[in-house]
């Protein structure tokens, strides 16, 4: 694997466990799907982007709502990327719906911190 290539799959699946709902690890399908994104060229900022909406639809119920399942899998956010790629959303917007995730984010970070292997000294 190249290291562009590297570079994209570790931001990619660095960003995917730091979102509200999603796992602790990515599995290797996930690291996998990461790779393809990479290969079809599909832009960093196109995939963060489809996190961020999908994230909120994930976290913004309606009190009429029902809970949504956790997410299992990076392939979750698929349509979302094609609908991304497909409606280049207001930028504003999304940055709009990334300040709304926010604490749902750092809420994620600490968990994953307090979760984190410790390394021998």
């Amino acid at each position: 694997m190249t290291t562009a290539r590297q570079a994209y799959v570790h931001a990619i699946v660095r960003n995917y466990v730091r979102l509200p709902g999603t796992p602790l690890r990515a599995s290797r399908r996930d690291r996998k799907l990461a790779a393809a994104l990479y290969d079809r060229r599909i832009p960093r900022k196109a995939v963060w982007a489809a996190f961020v909406i999908a994230a909120a639809r994930w976290a913004f119920r309606g009190p009429q709502q029902r809970k949504l399942e956790a997410i299992r899998t990076l392939y979750y956010f698929v349509p979302a990327i094609d609908e991304v790629l497909d409606t280049s959303p207001d930028p504003d917007y999304v940055q709009y719906l990334a300040g709304k995730l926010r604490p749902f984010v750092a809420d994620k970070e600490h968990l994953l911190a307090a979760t984190a292997p410790t390394r021998p000294r």
